[in-house]
């Protein structure tokens, strides 16, 4: 008689399946930040019963009061969602042994040596592992090196003395989350899904299906791991040679813009990236640094990533430089100029400050005497130790942008181009303006009074 291989393997995938078909499938979602709040949310839109896990009690309270933290997620959608009792948030872990899938989105920052720090992963890992039944898929989204999917939480959840693919299924699949970019939602970012085995990336690219316009299936955790490794390490190379040529170009008196916007008339062979004050965020500051680490283990030299790394965390050093030149020729000395910096945000129209420039020119204009003040209307307040900056400066908080304000600057950095700002204004009440977004067109910057200088 034919018998399966595998027939508790074959039982678990085709009823979880049935499951997610028939909208069964409780999802759960451990981190309500940028990543898994909307990811939560799109399953409660889609029919599933979303539970939100949360080590934070005013996060998960702000949710199940109807309110959204998160400016992707409009707090009408999160009310709809909790009045009919399809998204609730909880901090209680022991919840998870309700759901079907659990999937993990908590951030992965790195250690002061640079070095990866998986200890969110580990914490949420260990939560699973208190709660681990059979029948449940579990999905790690955080960025992480390639390995940890199946060298780290498959150890630790086979432990249990559950087995995968028998018992439960396991699976890797990147966050791609644009925050502020209204053009590309959950909904209709691609998914890439890997699996520890063929069954788990069936089954997780099945469930993302769910939400997701297209899923790209890859052979393994491995595979997906190191392509979102990829994505973003290649996006801060890139960046880093525009930084480098933004340095070039000005110190040839050579346009930075003029010259990308020449080069990007060829119709092949060229992919336009800008030079700007840093780079900031969750993902691109550190991501390549958990590829190269991962390379080092292996005994190879990641010197491309290396190199990206050292040119862009110039630029903030390069932005002073460009507000002392212009104040020099202005015959004013940066110690006790009043410097104003318009925008904190790491990119524009968002209220996230994590690894902005913004914070390393801040640091640099007041090590050298400039009196630092900034308006950002996404950000109401700085406190530089939550920064990992010098713990000991003073807390800036965004003043009103007012003519008396843009007046009495010495100086205007435009650091994060926010929308709203009337930038015509700015450079008619401003002597300097430092410009290193390229918010200020053609027109602009003809007509201004205003003496610009740009990346």
């Amino acid at each position: 008689m034919f018998q399966l291989r595998n027939p508790r393997g074959f039982m678990i995938k085709n009823e979880f399946r049935q499951r997610i078909t028939d909208k069964k499938a409780k999802v759960g979602v451990i981190g309500l930040g940028y990543v898994g709040l909307p990811l939560v949310v799109e399953y409660a839109n889609n029919g599933f019963e979303g539970i939100g896990f949360e080590v934070d009690e005013r996060k998960a309270e702000q949710i199940n009061s109807g309110v959204s933290y998160i400016g992707d997620v409009p707090s009408g959608r999160v009310k709809e969602m909790v009045s009919q009792k399809r998204l609730r948030a909880t901090t209680d872990f022991s919840h998870l042994a309700q759901c079907d899938a659990i999937i993990i989105c908590v951030p992965t920052p790195l250690r002061k040596t640079k070095e990866p720090d998986v200890s969110y992963i580990l914490a949420a890992a260990e939560q699973i592992t208190k709660n681990l039944r059979r029948g449940q898929l579990v999905i790690l989204e955080s960025t992480t090196y390639p390995g940890t999917t199946d060298e780290v939480l498959l150890p630790m959840f086979e432990g249990t003395g559950l087995k995968l693919d028998e018992d439960f299924l396991l699976a890797f699949s990147p966050e791609r989350v644009d925050p502020g970019n209204p053009q590309f939602l959950t909904h209709n970012i691609p998914k890439v899904v890997g699996g520890v085995t063929d069954d788990s990336t069936e089954v997780a690219a099945y469930l993302y299906s769910q939400i997701v316009n297209d899923v790209h299936a890859v052979t393994s955790a491995r595979v997906a791991e190191a392509a979102k490794l990829l994505e973003n390490t290649f996006r801060a190379v890139n960046i880093g040679m525009a930084n480098e040529m933004a340095r070039l170009c000005y110190a040839l008196n050579i346009d930075t813009w003029e010259v990308i916007r020449a080069a990007a008339t060829k119709p092949f062979g060229f992919m336009a990236f800008y030079p700007g004050p840093g780079i900031g965020g969750h993902c691109i500051p550190l991501d390549p640094h958990y590829l190269s680490w991962k390379a080092r283990q292996h005994g190879f030299d990641s010197r491309f990533i290396s190199l990206a790394e050292e040119v862009n965390s110039r630029m903030p050093e390069h932005v002073v430089q460009l507000v002392a030149d212009g104040l020099n020729d202005e015959r004013k000395a940066m110690n006790g100029s009043q410097v104003l910096l318009l925008g904190v945000a790491y990119k524009k129209d968002i209220d996230d400050v994590r690894e902005s420039p913004a914070l390393s020119i801040i640091d640099r204009l007041r090590d050298k005497g400039a009196n630092v003040r900034y308006h950002d209307p996404f950000v109401q307040k700085v406190n530089f130790d939550d920064a990992h900056t010098d713990a000991s400066d003073e807390p800036l908080s965004s003043v009103p942008l007012t003519d008396e304000e843009l007046s009495s600057a010495d100086c205007v950095i435009i650091v994060t181009d926010h929308s709203g700002i009337d930038y015509k204004r700015v450079c008619s009440l401003t002597p300097l303006v430092v410009d290193t977004r390229n918010a200020l067109n053609g027109d602009l910057r003809r007509e201004s009074k205003a003496r610009i200088i740009r990346l």
